[in-house]
């Protein structure tokens, strides 16, 4: 009898274990159907509906199900069942059950399909692209409206595909990013799939089926197996470019309770009930053997079947310790390269110890787990609390107490360093964290801007009124130099190379597209922006003593210069990472005149000044003193 790999069939995917196969909802043949559901034992009635259609329409056949072990439910149904859908129902509601992998349109029904046939031509040879070390990625930040919505020769707009036309590809691989970390792709709840016409637009961090892909995204929702389809033909596209895909997970919470698949099979067995860690109104429990299970295999199974290259991880400080690095650890024996990073903190207090949780504070016990760093954030633009405070880059224009100026340097210097404990950071002075939380600068992520909070442009406007465009420019290329020059792992949003506006809105999560697009005329507006970001990013990847990846080897090669108040001054010495410039200096200028600093005597190619990069040099200065533009980076070697 030949097997499928097909909705909510995991028996190839998971080890044989009891455990595991609770998640084996639908187990398929052309003889016979399993369903099977992980409920209360003392569920009064549990059954299976089944559908001809995705939506509408009654019931063709109800069938009980029966209690086959510890809140283990069965029912078998004979014949052929392929392309029919079903529901799962224990008098809460119907739902497809916790771990579909193909649905109808808006989610509501599972769909029973033949996974193998949504692979796209040439699928079993898909490759992940090669990464020696988590400091090699350059990671884009982008949702898929956003991305391609105003695109004017897009073909698929808004949707997945629009990551396998050439404009896009060429795009990325212009800029340089080698890693797209896209926005929730899985189905989410805010969204009407019958209703796209309307074109409603949603961040997507509100999860209903966690394994399928978001219907909107596709070009027909309403046929199970399009939205996979295309999924992986993006996957594909994007690997075959050598960029890697990196799937944002948001495992903390469901779009409600009442509704969702974990209430509606096994009433609060999923939840720390009454909690809300997550700011949107419940909280999952992570710590329960079988939640922890769920994330497991989820993660396993978007890798396995999606070959996704990473994961991010939305709240991660919802999340017990522990099943974070069982999923390290998951992930480990399918592929180590596949990269794990999260948010350090959670939305509000969690129904947990917060010593047992994914914290930022306890980075050191999640090995080769990375968190974003809002040290390195907030010190560049401001605090995340108040969108008119500015931080180091506008200490140029406002006026700020030297004990305000000395925090920003002494935090831009711990990002620089990567979070990593380094003899010449003072940790007193460092803004929210008093001790360092990286073990390797891979864990922190080196980042400016999001999709949360304001993007950098509107950022710099918003806190610091009347700023011209020519500074704002400028100040923009400053801050990204910072990052991209940064031993933790570089992260961007999309359309920060395009100089990106959201026109002031600080929380554009429902906005319309006509705040969030991207807009690509900026791309001939500001073709000086663009070109920057092409080539500092450039500059990292040519150049590994700016990604040691190696807390010792920071230490030993990184030595920051005393600098003027408003500079940060740092040297990468003695052909750090075996590069080929023998020391590298790095002067970051926030100040609004143009600054003299002290270097170590030497013979220097200037390749960074003024806005401009270009790795064969710009001039030459010889002497032990250099000066830095103002509100600019300075960068050369010998």
């Amino acid at each position: 009898m030949k097997s499928l790999i097909l909705a909510g069939f995991l028996s190839l995917l998971l080890p044989r274990t009891v455990v595991a196969q609770t998640f084996q909802e639908v187990g398929y043949s052309p003889e016979m159907t399993v369903f099977s559901l992980f409920a209360p034992n003392d569920a009064k009635r549990v059954t299976v509906r089944l559908y001809r259609d995705g939506q509408g329409g009654k019931a063709y056949k109800t069938v009980k199900m029966t209690r086959t072990a510890h809140e283990q439910w069965t029912a078998t149904v004979k014949g052929d069942l392929m392309g029919q859908f079903y529901t799962f129902d224990i008098g809460k509601g119907e739902c497809p059950g916790v771990f579909a992998k193909a649905v109808g349109v808006n989610g509501k029904r599972g769909a029973i399909i033949d996974m193998a046939e949504t692979n796209p031509t040439g699928w079993e040879r898909d490759q992940r692209p090669v990464m020696k070390s988590p400091a090699d990625l350059v990671v884009y930040e982008m949702h898929h409206r956003d991305f391609s919505i105003a695109r004017p020769d897009a073909r698929y707009p808004g949707k997945f595909l629009a990551l396998t036309e050439p404009w896009a590809i060429d795009h990325l691989k212009s800029l340089g990013v080698n890693a797209i970390h896209v926005l929730p792709s899985y189905d989410y709840g805010s969204v009407d799939e019958t209703r796209l016409s309307d074109n409603k637009y949603n961040w997507g961090y509100d999860p209903v089926n966690y394994n399928v892909p978001e219907g909107g995204y596709s070009t027909d929702p309403y046929r199970p197996e399009v939205r996979i389809r295309e999924f992986k033909q993006m996957v594909q596209a994007l690997h075959k470019a050598g960029i890697r895909v990196i799937l944002d997970v948001v495992y903390n919470h469901t779009y409600d309770i009442e509704h969702s698949n974990f209430q509606r099979t096994y009433p609060d067995y999923y939840y720390r009930v009454g909690s809300n860690g997550s700011g949107c109104g419940n909280e999952t429990a992570s710590e329960k053997p079988m939640m922890r299970q769920f994330m497991i295999e989820s993660v396993k199974y978007w890798i396995n079947e999606y070959h996704i290259d990473g994961l991010r991880f939305d709240l991660m400080g919802c999340h017990d310790i522990e099943t974070m690095n069982l999923i390290r650890q998951a992930v480990d024996e399918i592929d180590p390269s596949v990269f794990i990073y999260g948010e350090g903190w959670s939305a509000g207090s969690c129904a947990y110890p917060q010593e047992k949780l994914g914290m930022k504070a306890n980075i050191p016990q999640m090995p080769r787990i990375a968190a974003f760093s809002d040290e390195i954030r907030d010190a560049l633009r401001g605090p995340f609390d108040d969108d008119t405070k500015c931080g180091w880059l506008g200490t140029g224009i406002r006026i700020f107490k030297s004990s305000d100026i000395m925090g920003f340097k002494e935090s831009l210097k711990f990002g620089i360093a990567g979070a990593i404990a380094h003899p010449q950071v003072d940790m007193t002075k460092v803004n929210y964290s008093k001790a360092p939380w990286a073990i390797e600068p891979t864990q922190m992520m080196s980042y400016v801007s999001c999709h949360d909070d304001m993007c950098l442009v509107d950022r710099l406007k918003a806190s610091i009124p009347g700023i011209s465009e020519a500074e704002l420019i400028r100040l923009d290329l400053l801050a990204q130099t910072a990052v991209f020059t940064s031993q933790g792992v570089p992260f961007m949003l999309s359309g920060e190379e395009l100089l990106r506006t959201k026109q002031g809105v600080h929380n554009s999560f429902e906005s319309p597209d006509s705040i969030n697009h991207l807009d690509w005329s900026n791309k001939h507006r500001y073709p000086q922006v663009f070109d920057y970001y092409k080539n500092l990013i450039a500059l990292r990847q040519h150049h590994p003593a700016f990604r040691l990846g190696n807390a010792d080897l920071v230490r030993k090669h990184l030595e920051f210069l005393d600098a003027p108040e408003k500079t940060v001054a740092f040297r990468l010495k003695n052909y750090a990472g075996r590069d080929d410039w023998r020391n590298i200096i790095v002067i970051l200028n926030a100040g609004k005149a143009d600054t003299e600093v002290a270097i170590p005597e030497g013979n220097y190619t200037i390749v960074c000044c003024d806005g401009v990069i270009n790795e064969n040099g710009l001039g030459a200065l010889k002497g032990s003193k250099a000066i830095v533009n103002a509100q600019s980076a300075l960068i050369l070697h010998d």
